[in-house]
């Protein structure tokens, strides 16, 4: 296994240089569609990037990072909010619907050592906060942002770079 010194210099270029959308041009009907599905209302816009951020931070990906941390922020959201999305167990600022959603993220997300990721407790719990529409929304947008990760960790685009062109 490679390891990469701390002190190392990241490269601001991706590891893949063309464009995987230019490679593959189906992907943009695919990523229209999952967009239109979590974008349904059902759900607010802040939890599903609350959502996607903690998947970002779970798979250690500096591009989601930076993405959804970058919604976030343009949708208003306080940097405590922000900053404790990683500590979210522990931290006041969160709804109990939005604690119930980070939690799925990450019970899908991180391997249990007592079998079943996402206890019956857990759905329950999300159940409560979520009518069967948004649930189901809650459940596509951890989809969504799983179907974008190897993307993320694979090619690697450049964090901070606009989302319509990671590549440029």
């Amino acid at each position: 296994m490679e390891t990469r010194s701390i002190t190392a210099e990241i490269p601001m270029i991706p590891r893949m240089p063309e464009d995987p959308a230019e490679l593959v041009p189906e992907l943009a009907e695919v990523s229209a569609a999952l967009f239109r599905v979590t974008g349904n209302g059902s759900v607010p816009r802040s939890t599903i990037s609350l959502v996607q951020l903690r998947a970002g931070q779970i798979v250690g990906s500096t591009y989601l990072t930076v993405l959804h941390t970058g919604f976030l922020r343009k949708a208003g959201e306080s940097e405590e909010r922000l900053t404790s999305v990683a500590s979210w167990q522990d931290s006041p600022y969160f709804t109990g619907a939005e604690r119930s959603a980070l939690a799925l993220v990450e019970a899908v997300l991180q391997p249990s050592a007592g079998g079943e990721r996402v206890s019956d407790e857990l759905y329950v719990q999300a159940a409560a906060h979520y009518e069967a529409k948004a649930l189901a929304t809650l459940m596509f947008a951890i989809g969504q942002v799983n179907f974008f990760i190897p993307v993320a960790l694979i090619a690697k685009p450049v964090p901070g770079r606009s989302f319509t062109d990671p590549w440029a």
